[in-house]
């Protein structure tokens, strides 16, 4: 995506004396999806493309020249971090792991500790500084509303050890009887289920489009095409109605932080 696509949009506008606001107006769009576009962070839909080459007088240039709606970032979670802090919802699947926003710091230096390329001490820190940062979003007390849904395998992997596990998984138990969150998991006793394959984070907006964030090894890509986020959106629904519900997850979570050795 690009960059140059937004620095493209920004020059057009200018060049029509257009401010965000009013091209928004034009175009039938808001201005923060404008400013998205602009500052390189959000690929506009195709129809979108063309309702601002309409506004702006372009012809099909912004049509014709539109990048891949899916796409990879260099630093790959830079583009997701952005969209959580303005997210009203998250909706998390974790597959092997915590996720970020629900680390506790001892969690966090566990998984980082065994990153490859190894981490430098100081890259450590500044890492834990930028999770615990991420987490701060948990501090309002309803914005943006947190769903977890976690495979079983992320309660029983020991990362860390037992005494990191407990606190966890607690900390997670805490959240959800707070009504900060809800929390769900996919018991092993499922066996397969649809998202076997990836780690997934789905984020709504009240201004623009959902996003959708998938994550593998080195790897992540945010997806904002509209059919793309819809198909993992009946994904993630479609396990989460396999899920135990809430008192019942909860509940094996107790227990399996008093496996590893947690007393009330």
């Amino acid at each position: 995506m690009g960059t140059n696509y937004g620095d493209w949009l920004r020059e057009r506008r200018e060049t029509a004396g257009l401010t965000q606001q009013q091209l928004a107006e034009a175009a039938v769009m808001t201005r923060t999806h404008i400013a998205h576009i602009e500052a390189g962070r959000r690929v506009p839909s195709r129809e979108d493309a063309r309702r601002l080459d309409n506004a702006l007088g372009t012809g099909n240039v912004l049509s014709s020249f539109l990048p891949r709606n899916d796409r990879a970032v260099a630093d790959h979670f830079e583009a997701a971090r952005a969209f959580e802090q303005q997210a009203t919802m998250i909706r998390e699947f974790a597959l092997s792991y915590v996720p970020g926003i629900l680390q506790t710091e001892r969690y966090m230096r566990a998984v980082l500790g065994v990153a490859f390329p190894p981490l430098r001490e100081e890259e450590c820190d500044r890492a834990v500084v930028t999770r615990l940062e991420r987490a701060e979003i948990l501090a309002d007390p309803v914005t943006p509303v947190v769903w977890a849904l976690l495979d079983e395998a992320v309660l029983r992997r020991p990362v860390g050890g037992a005494g990191v596990m407990a606190e966890q998984i607690m900390h997670v138990v805490r959240l959800a009887e707070a009504n900060r969150i809800r929390v769900h998991v996919l018991p092993f006793g499922l066996g397969a289920h649809p998202l076997l394959q990836n780690m997934l984070t789905l984020m709504a907006f009240d201004d623009q489009p959902s996003v959708a964030y998938v994550e593998g090894l080195h790897t992540g890509v945010v997806h904002d095409s509209p059919a793309m986020v819809e198909r993992f959106r009946d994904t993630y629904d479609l396990a989460l109605g396999d899920a135990l519900p809430q008192r019942e997850s909860l509940a094996l979570m107790r227990a399996t932080a008093k496996d590893y050795g947690h007393h009330d």
